[in-house]
């Protein structure tokens, strides 16, 4: 029976990749990826002797096919291939595609092995400034705006309690009217925006939701990750 491997990849800069996981890209049968064309690149840059060997192991996995690849990956490992999943950046099934996939390797005793790396989330959360001894991750919010007021709502009561850093991820075609929905249930609160982490425009920017709500009314890049913290102390 094969293995199935959770490798890391960067979040940004493509040195951030751990020896383990290149190890890993090289040894595997085959590797499922979010998106084939940002792998070619890993790929190109870490294997540029090997690339042509390296890019026949890569086949999509995305959202949209997930359900229909989970069978075809089952059947590899069943029959004694290794298959490494990775995602666009950072660590897969953290708000990508993969979750189903591991948990029906795991239901099926199938090995999982984790090969840890970057991840934005905790990456954002070091560098806030905000707690870390707890926090809360939401993912990326509900699209509908109801939707999204009633989880924030539900977070404020529960932060009354677990009094955690809460954690979003938030595209920059949205942030201004996140930003709007956490003014109505928190009030103007100051939350810090990390954009672009570990490239070269790299930001983390602390200020309160009306500042930054002004600032990035115009031309906003990059996939940001939001945090709030109530904690007082």
């Amino acid at each position: 029976m094969g293995s199935l491997y959770i490798v890391a990849t960067p979040i940004g800069n493509l040195q951030d990749i751990t020896l383990r996981a290149l190890e890993t890209l090289k040894i595997v049968d085959f590797i499922a990826c979010e998106d084939t064309r940002k792998a070619v690149i890993l790929i190109n840059h870490y294997f540029p002797n090997d690339q042509k060997e390296m890019q026949g192991k890569l086949f999509s996995y995305y959202e949209q096919v997930e359900l229909t690849k989970i069978p075809q990956i089952m059947n590899l490992l069943a029959n004694g291939k290794s298959v490494a999943l990775i995602s666009d950046a950072g660590t897969p099934s953290i708000s990508d595609p993969g979750f189903k996939l591991i948990r029906e390797c795991v239901r099926s005793n199938i090995p999982v092995i984790s090969i840890p790396g970057a991840s934005s989330v905790v990456s954002a959360l070091v560098a806030s400034g905000l707690p870390t001894d707890k926090f809360t991750f939401l993912g990326f919010l509900p699209q509908k705006p109801g939707h999204r007021i009633k989880l924030l709502e539900n977070v404020k009561t529960s932060q009354q309690s677990l009094s955690s850093t809460v954690i979003f991820f938030e595209s920059p075609y949205k942030l201004i009217k996140t930003l709007q929905d956490l003014k109505k249930v928190f009030g103007n609160i100051e939350i810090t925006l990390v954009r672009e982490q570990t490239k070269v425009h790299e930001e983390i920017i602390a200020s309160t939701i009306d500042e930054l709500s002004e600032r990035f009314a115009i031309g906003i890049k990059g996939e940001f990750v939001v945090l709030f913290s109530l904690k007082t102390t």
